[in-house]
């Protein structure tokens, strides 16, 4: 194709005043690929770490941010044969979501749910596909478990929450006020600490009556880290999925082996198509029918234009938003 996009780009590493729009030439659809017409992409913290120089993207993707979209599928690859010209769909990206093309894997989009609005479906796949993968795949939550979600009103906290509920798990969470807190416990959380307020392993603690949690979903590391393995019941895991806390924790490795603890965790973005693909499958399979139910729902912070996006990473970067923030292409 010769003909050209808008896009955002980095005009240097820095702050949000360095996003800038562009031009490039829409993306043709290699092996197993489609292209998508962009209805609105999802804001990541991982959009940030790029934009200021401390996450580069895997070799041979492109340099724009942007991990996940929705839109309409425009073209496929001749080897494509599960998805059609007109589909609708949200997909998990490697990089490009901030334009208005993007080229996809086939087997990491998803149909938009019935009850969630095509721009609205843009804040789906990297926090869905994180939560399964983690919550789910690598710390085996299961019904009746208690499960510590740190950051409950981040984008990943909000879906955190409602799936640890939706199958049937006790769920304590952390958030930075107290209105926060309130959002949470509205949200389903059983329990919801100030962690600015209150020390929350005394909370989980007592909440689980001295027994401690099966399953923490760890957004911080660094000095969370110690504070983690207390709250750990017997046989309990903790998956770190981002190091918000720092990279390094000093950790007393007694308690792994008297109470048989699991400390794991994992990125996203550099998975291979097929471990994708295998969480979308499952995805479909288990959750989708919860989203077209209604059951769950992403949570929608705020909604901003591509013209807008610096102040959309502004919005991200206060701390202040509840759910995802959408960057929508019209």
């Amino acid at each position: 194709m010769n003909k050209q996009m808008r896009v955002i780009e980095v005009s240097s590493f820095g702050g949000p005043e360095n996003l800038t729009i562009g031009q490039r030439p829409i993306p043709e659809p290699s092996s197993g690929e489609v292209l998508i017409e962009i209805v609105a992409a999802g804001l990541n913290r991982a959009d940030v770490m790029q934009r200021n120089g401390n996450y580069p993207p895997p070799p041979g993707a492109s340099d724009l941010l942007g991990l996940e979209v929705s839109g309409t599928i425009v073209e496929v690859a001749d080897d494509v044969t599960d998805l059609n010209q007109g589909d609708t769909v949200c997909a998990l990206l490697t990089a490009g979501g901030y334009a208005e093309y993007c080229t996809a894997p086939a087997s990491s989009c998803l149909p938009i749910p019935q009850k969630v609005d095509i721009a609205e479906a843009a804040a789906l796949p990297e926090t869905f596909f994180t939560v399964w993968a983690n919550m789910f795949m690598l710390g085996q939550l299961k019904r009746d478990d208690r499960v510590l979600i740190h950051g409950g009103t981040s984008g990943i906290g909000t879906t955190a929450i409602q799936l640890a509920k939706a199958f049937g798990a006790n769920v304590i969470t952390t958030a930075g006020s107290d209105n926060k807190c309130d959002y949470c416990t509205a949200l389903g959380a059983d329990r919801a600490v100030n962690y600015r307020t209150s020390e929350f392993v005394d909370e989980v603690i007592s909440w689980s009556d001295g027994r401690g949690v099966d399953v923490i979903l760890d957004i911080v590391a660094g000095s969370y880290v110690p504070k983690n393995v207390k709250c750990l019941a017997p046989f309990g895991r903790l998956v770190i999925i981002a190091t918000q806390g720092g990279f390094r924790s000093e950790i007393n490795v007694l308690p792994f082996m008297t109470k048989r603890l699991t400390l794991t965790g994992s990125t996203l973005r550099p998975r291979t198509v097929e471990e994708k693909q295998q969480i979308a499958c499952q995805l479909k399979a288990e959750v989708w029918p919860m989203l077209d139910a209604g059951v769950i729902k992403p949570i929608i912070d705020s909604v901003f234009s591509f013209d807008d996006v610096q102040q959309a990473h502004h919005r991200l970067e206060s701390g202040d938003h509840i759910g995802k923030i959408i960057l929508t292409m019209n």
